[in-house]
């Protein structure tokens, strides 16, 4: 007879050597012992299969699937789902670790209220390129329990604009819930959370926000700066935003309001945008980032949103959506061109800035 564990926790592996042995420690050492975990090894060229099937060895708990070819993040997390035997699923990351209550704290809300989603907070760890630990920075949400649709949609934008709407290893799922809806994710780089997100979250009923951060999210600046430039990272984000919009369109809430912030979201991607066009690798001189800014002007998103957005808290966004609304191309090239400089000569205080600090 097949264990059912209370969750199953399914964790990708691959280029993870350095840490995921730490990763499996974080879940060893939980106050709750009702788990299993599955290591999908994506046919992984270091050591990170190897040291999963070690662990496995060692806990009957411990289930390593080795694919036989590399399939990407979203193909191997469909593999784990579909091995999965839990009441509810949690997508970690093999180079991230958790405080050892956060199970219990899962548990012990779903009993008071037995919701499609758990989520929680996290630590945002920043690591320099030699590994050093540089500063942290916490997100907390307010803890509250969601018993219907009308109170749990009104939350929904608020945890976006904390960043804390688009994550999956910050959530813990109904398996059935899951499966009834035949969810998987998408192959597409970048977004492929909020994607699986926008998609679960569409029509539960119940949600619990805990009102802690026990999930330790290591950001290597160094490794994200020199290895991972994305071509298209405009166009996937233009689509998060336009998910998000017409996910409050479903549920009758496109309010101002919700334009307003998700116009500050846009305003934000923008920003990114014009920043990520000075770099080398984009393959844009001037004249291809001023056709760009000008394009960007005449689509519909634009028009619909940047004329409406607010920044709450950020100068530099208050700047850039001014900048926007007015539709001075120069300035705005040259507010990403600023901000290129900033983030690659100075990428402590950039990501420091970033994050609100």
């Amino acid at each position: 007879m097949t264990r059912k564990p209370y969750f199953s926790i399914v964790m990708p592996a691959y280029g993870v050597e350095a840490y995921i042995e730490q990763a499996i420690r974080s879940i060893q050492a939980q106050t709750e012992s009702d788990w299993e975990i599955i290591v999908v090894d994506d046919c992984a060229k270091d050591r990170s299969g190897e040291i999963a099937d070690r662990e496995a060895q060692k806990d009957e708990r411990i289930r390593v699937l080795h694919l036989e070819e590399n399939v990407g993040l979203s193909k191997a997390r469909n593999a784990g789902m579909k091995e999965a035997c839990g009441s509810y699923i949690w997508f970690m990351d093999p180079d991230d670790t958790v405080d050892k209550d956060v199970l219990e704290q899962v548990r012990r809300s779903l009993e008071k209220n037995p919701a499609e989603v758990v989520m929680f907070g996290l630590v945002e760890e920043y690591y320099n390129g030699k590994g050093a630990l540089s500063y942290t920075h916490e997100i907390c949400p307010e803890e509250k329990f969601c018993m219907g649709k009308e109170e749990l949609r009104k939350e929904v934008l608020s945890l976006e604009q904390q960043t804390l709407y688009g994550y999956t290893w910050n959530k813990i799922y109904s398996l059935d819930y899951m499966r009834k809806l035949n969810l998987k994710f998408e192959t597409v780089t970048l977004i492929e959370d909020i994607v699986f997100n926008v998609q679960y979250f569409m029509d539960i009923e119940r949600l619990n926000i805990l009102g802690i951060a026990p999930y330790h999210y290591a950001k290597r600046l160094e490794e994200n700066l020199t290895n991972k430039f994305v071509p298209d990272y405009f166009a996937l984000h233009k689509r998060r935003i336009e998910m998000i919009y017409d996910q409050h369109v479903y549920w009758n809430l496109c309010t101002k309001e919700v334009k307003q912030v998700l116009g500050g979201l846009y305003g934000r991607y923008i920003l990114s945008a014009l920043e990520r066009n000075c770099d080398k690798r984009s393959g844009m001189d001037h004249q291809q980032r001023y056709m760009f800014c000008r394009a960007l002007f005449c689509q519909g998103l634009f028009e619909d949103l940047i004329p409406v957005a607010r920044a709450d808290e950020s100068r530099t966004l208050k700047i850039a959506l001014r900048l926007l609304k007015w539709k001075r191309t120069m300035l705005c090239l040259l507010m990403g061109r600023g901000i290129y400089i900033v983030r690659h000569g100075f990428p402590i205080l950039y990501s420091k800035v970033k994050s609100g600090r």
